[in-house]
């Protein structure tokens, strides 16, 4: 009994002895990391954007002034982002853009703001690469990606409803701006610096009226993925799928007919700007979210 003594002391002293070794004179350096620790009880917002996405679109053939597949490509990756970091509440995209929002108590990374970016402008980015194929199937990847984010904390829900506000009348003011461009430069046979010159100093209703008197286009009618954008949210959706059984007093399975609810990450093209939205989704600002 007493040997077994000596050797669990042992041991234990050999523990203490090697974590003291661990500590070298050259770990003081770890005093030079930043303590970037997010406010508490604020709405994390992660918006990454493509690296000199025009030049990119221009070498891969991006259908002008949209592009449903690299907006659904966009949509894929931010539904993977969302599933592996399941504390996102929302998230809305728009072009090479979007915005992750993270529960106002999430402690995911301890909070800790460069963990948040780095992960999610990560993940974002392989999926990307990853996805690419399965939307681009007769045009092949001619180089690597880049996607840059930034960190904004919000305090209030209503700080975080303009900011998302904010990002949906960028939409509209830049889809109907290109919508207009491109039909200039593909129908009216206009050079780019030409339309770019007939579109200075207009406004909406402008743009608006050259779309419908010159080439018969109701904005209005256009796709809501253009105008509007995509909201990501969770939502709970039943699934119906076929498993085979074996019932009692049966010699042979049967296939049956199985419903399962399961939590999905799902795109939607709407308004949230408006009150309807919200309330419509409480639960996205409800605080035990």
């Amino acid at each position: 009994m007493l040997g077994w003594r000596r050797v669990v002391s042992a041991i234990s002293a050999g523990c203490i002895r090697r974590l003291s070794m661990a500590k070298s004179k050259f770990e003081y350096v770890r005093d030079f990391e930043v303590d970037d620790t997010c406010l508490p009880n604020c709405w994390i917002v992660v918006r990454l954007d493509g690296r000199n996405f025009h030049r990119f679109s221009e070498q891969h053939e991006f259908k002008k002034p949209n592009d449903d597949r690299a907006l659904n490509l966009m949509t894929k990756c931010a539904q993977t982002v969302m599933q592996e970091l399941e504390d996102i509440a929302i998230a809305y995209g728009q072009s090479d853009e979007y915005s992750f929002v993270f529960k106002k108590k999430s402690r995911w990374f301890k909070r800790r703001a460069s963990k948040f970016m780095t992960h999610v402008v990560s993940q974002f980015a392989s999926s990307y690469v990853f996805y690419w194929k399965d939307y681009f199937k007769d045009q092949q990847l001619l180089y690597p990606p880049g996607f840059d984010g930034r960190i904004v904390l919000y305090p209030s829900n209503q700080n975080l409803k303009d900011y998302l506000s904010w990002r949906q009348a960028d939409c509209h003011i830049n889809n109907l701006y290109n919508t207009v461009f491109w039909m200039l430069v593909q129908r009216s046979g206009l050079t780019p610096v030409q339309a770019q010159d007939r579109l200075q100093g207009t406004l909406a209703g402008d743009k608006n009226e050259i779309l419908f008197s010159e080439f018969n286009i109701n904005y209005n009618n256009e796709p809501l993925m253009y105008r509007k954008g995509t909201v990501l949210i969770w939502q709970k959706i039943n699934e119906v799928m076929t498993k085979k059984i074996k019932l009692p007093k049966e010699t042979e399975e049967k296939e049956v007919e199985v419903t399962r609810t399961r939590t999905k990450v799902v795109p939607l093209h709407c308004d949230i700007i408006g009150d309807q939205f919200w309330e419509e989704y409480p639960e996205i600002l409800a605080e035990d979210s």
